[in-house]
This record gives C-alpha cells, sequence and structure tokens, in this order.
C-alpha cells in the first residue's frame, strides 16, 4: 500500500512542478558581455600622446609614429574590445584622394579603386569658381548632386527632347538620368563660385571616363561634324573646337534672370532639381533629420538620402537597410561608427569632416557624435525609397518573452523600448 501512496505523491510532484515551470526558457548558460563601456579614448583636440593601449592590452609605439593621424583615428589605433574578425575598410577621407586641378576649378573621386568595399555608390567633390564650368557632357551611370556652398544654375534635355534648366543653393540637389546629357555652372551671386558632392549609382565609376562634348568633337572628321549640322559647305564654322577636352573652365557667369538662359521653357513632365534647403526637418530627441526620394523628388530613381543634423552627445540609432547600401558624406563635426557585418565581425572607424564611410546592404550600425559640436551629414543610399529598420523599434514590437529568453531583459527594459522609430537619440 505504501508504494502506491508513494508512486502516486511522484506523480503528483511532478504535476505540480509542471504547472509551476516558467512560462519562458531560460537564457541559454553561456557567458554575457562585461560592463566595459568601450568609450572613445581621445579625439583630434585632445592633448593625449596616442598609443595603441586600452586598459591592459598592447603596448606603446616604438618605431616611426604618425601622430597627428593617429590623433584622428583613435578607434583604429586602440579599438575597442568589442571589435573583432575582419571587416574590409569601410572609410576614406576625400583628402587622400588626388586633386584634378583646372583653371576654373577642381575635383577629385572616390570609387572602388579607392575602397573597394564601395562597389555600389562612388562620389566627386567639385568646385567651380565663380561663372566656371563643368563641361557638357554625359556618362553611363545616374548623378545626384548636392550643393555645398554658393549657387549654381544646371541644365539637361531629355531622350524625348525636353529641357530643364534649374537654379540651386546651399542644400538643395538635382538629378540626372544615365546619358542624359547636362551642365553645371556656377552663378556669381556668391564671389567664391560653387562647391558641390556629386553621386554615381556605380561604385566603378570614374570622373575621368564620363563622354565630354569638346573630347568627342575632336575626334570626330570635320566634315561629318559639318555635315552633321548641315553646313558642309563651311567647315571654318567649326575651326575653334578645342583640340583637348576642357573639363573645367573659366566663362561668363549666367545671367540673374534665369528666363534669359531658357531656349524653349521647361517642359520635363517632373524638375530635375529639387529644393532641398527648403524642407522643414523633423525633430527627433538627439537632432533633426530630413528625407528625400521619389516620394518628394519624383526624377530620382536611383538615389535617396537623408540630411542629419546630430546634436552633441546624439546617436543615429542602432540600424540596418534591409536591401541598399548606404555611401555617407560628412559636413561638419565628428563622428564614431561601428559596423557590424555577421560572424561575430564587427569594426569601429572615426569620422571628421570630408570622409566618406561606406555601408553595405544589411550591415548593422550606428552614427554617434563624438565632438562638442553639432554632427551633420548626408546618408545616401541606391534605392528609390529611403528604408531602415531601427534595432529598438523591432525588440518592442517583437513578443517580449523572446526578447527576454535572448537578451534577458527585464520587464521594465523592455517598457522602455521604443515601440516607434526614434532614428536620433540621446
Amino acid at each position: 500500500m505504501w508504494r502506491i501512496t508513494l508512486t502516486f505523491c511522484v506523480l503528483l510532484l511532478k504535476h505540480s512542478a509542471t504547472i509551476a515551470a516558467p512560462t519562458t526558457s531560460p537564457q541559454p548558460d553561456v557567458a554575457y558581455t562585461d560592463s566595459n563601456p568601450n568609450n572613445i579614448l581621445w579625439t583630434p583636440g585632445s592633448s593625449t600622446f596616442p598609443q595603441p593601449e586600452r586598459g591592459r592590452l598592447g603596448a606603446s609605439i616604438l618605431g616611426p609614429h604618425n601622430v597627428p593621424l593617429d590623433l584622428q583615428n583613435a578607434d583604429l589605433l586602440a579599438p575597442p574590445t568589442t571589435d573583432n574578425g575582419d571587416v574590409n575598410n569601410f572609410k576614406w577621407p576625400f583628402s587622400f584622394s588626388h586633386q584634378k586641378l583646372k583653371e576654373g576649378g577642381w575635383s577629385r573621386q572616390q570609387n572602388v579603386n579607392h575602397m573597394p568595399l564601395a562597389t555600389d555608390i562612388a562620389g566627386v567633390n567639385m568646385r567651380l569658381e565663380a561663372g566656371a564650368i563643368r563641361e557638357l557632357h554625359w556618362h553611363s551611370a545616374s548623378e545626384w548632386g548636392y550643393v555645398l556652398k554658393g549657387d549654381m544654375r544646371v541644365s539637361t534635355i531629355t531622350p524625348e527632347g525636353q529641357v530643364w534648366v534649374g537654379d540651386l543653393s546651399e542644400g538643395d540637389i538635382w538629378y540626372f538620368p544615365a546619358g542624359n546629357p547636362h551642365s553645371l555652372q556656377a552663378k556669381d551671386t556668391s564671389p567664391d563660385g560653387s562647391e558641390f558632392m556629386l553621386i554615381f549609382d556605380e561604385g566603378t565609376f570614374s570622373e575621368d571616363a564620363t563622354f565630354l562634348l569638346t573630347d568627342w568633337l575632336a575626334h570626330v572628321p570635320k566634315s561629318v561634324v559639318a555635315k552633321n549640322f548641315g553646313m558642309e559647305d563651311n567647315l571654318q564654322a567649326f575651326d575653334h573646337i578645342p583640340e583637348h577636352e576642357l573639363y573645367i573652365f573659366p566663362s561668363i557667369p549666367p545671367p540673374e534672370d534665369i528666363n534669359e538662359d531658357m531656349v524653349i521653357p521647361n517642359n520635363t513632365p517632373y524638375p530635375f532639381t529639387f529644393p532641398f534647403s527648403k524642407v522643414v526637418p523633423d525633430k527627433k530627441q538627439g537632432g533633426t533629420v530630413k528625407v528625400v526620394d521619389t516620394r518628394t523628388f519624383k526624377v530620382s530613381e536611383k538615389i535617396s538620402a537623408a540630411e542629419v543634423e546630430l546634436e552633441v552627445g546624439g546617436l543615429r540609432e542602432l540600424h540596418w537597410h534591409p536591401t541598399q547600401p548606404e555611401w555617407t558624406f560628412f559636413i561638419s563635426g565628428q563622428a564614431r561608427i561601428t559596423l557590424f557585418a555577421s560572424q561575430s565581425n564587427a569594426a569601429t572607424y572615426d569620422f571628421l569632416p570630408g570622409d566618406i564611410a561606406y555601408i553595405p546592404p544589411s550591415f548593422g550600425h550606428y552614427i554617434e557624435n563624438i565632438g562638442n559640436t553639432t554632427l551633420k551629414f548626408i546618408e545616401i543610399l541606391k534605392t528609390d525609397l529611403f528604408q531602415d529598420i531601427s534595432l529598438a523599434q523591432w525588440l518592442a514590437l517583437t513578443p517580449p518573452e523572446l526578447v527576454k529568453a535572448h537578451l534577458g531583459f527585464s520587464d521594465e527594459t523592455i517598457s522602455r523600448l521604443s515601440k516607434t522609430k526614434q532614428t536620433l537619440v540621446k
């Protein structure tokens, strides 16, 4: 009889344990990350003498030491302990690009030859003195432009013979589809002319491989040129075609009244310029952001962008872009980015004005303001619609028990996760 009673008790205890078992599986029995904040150890303005040391790790440099460069790259010389594995270089300073000097301005570029990771987007930084012209040309890649300083006038024609002539000021943008011929000219409303960024939707693009008007006609028999324009009996009309390309050259500034520059009124279905400078930015917790894509700038079918101003101590939150590569240009301030490339591979780089960051599709990252002034940058995606996925929003909208099982978050921590995308936090 006692055996029956004992068996019943054991079964009852097992049943009670099943009822009382937690509804969530406990976290796996694994080591947890430590509490080291892994902050940046110095910035370019620090009085620190940079060394490859972090805590008990590393040792001083005994040989040659480029101190100014190491002051700009603290997280390369003394990386956070969270960095791991192998991540290809995702930073390029325009200061490292060869400058192409011309009468009337200059240009410098970045493409896959400079940064092999940047397979889908290339960039050109260009300066034109007042009145100077980037000669009439076209190329096999689409072009998206952003005015950094000054005022400009641009023009283009479509395959259907429709035309657009437009004026732009600092912060405005333009877009020319691949193959559409166009011109760029600095106005004289500013005595210094204009400086701007050009973005191309091919990582292999080279500014030296554009199709230039003067270069083409210099390599076509004069008789063919004359016949093309219906002037076979007047070869002398074409005696002033330059023997070599002009590329950038000084000229008379365009008239103040844009209508005087129009052969016919603008007649494209949509404008090829966009007054991005006049868009009111969205105020976020950590700064401001404004986005442009085909929802507001119809013709820009290959490139979208966000202009971000991040307050001191602010963070462009942890996020990724599902299928879109990102090319970010820093205009002012100091930034820090850690790139997560999956399979435990992560690397942290620091950025200054004039630097470029390239983020492949789906790579997790953030952008942190590590300086003492506002951080301003242009975040450019190769896509028609600007999209990203917020880590915080994803976790906030995921079943809480799943989040607890992965990360061990408490109910209080989960309750503080934002169900709406924050974009910029502080």
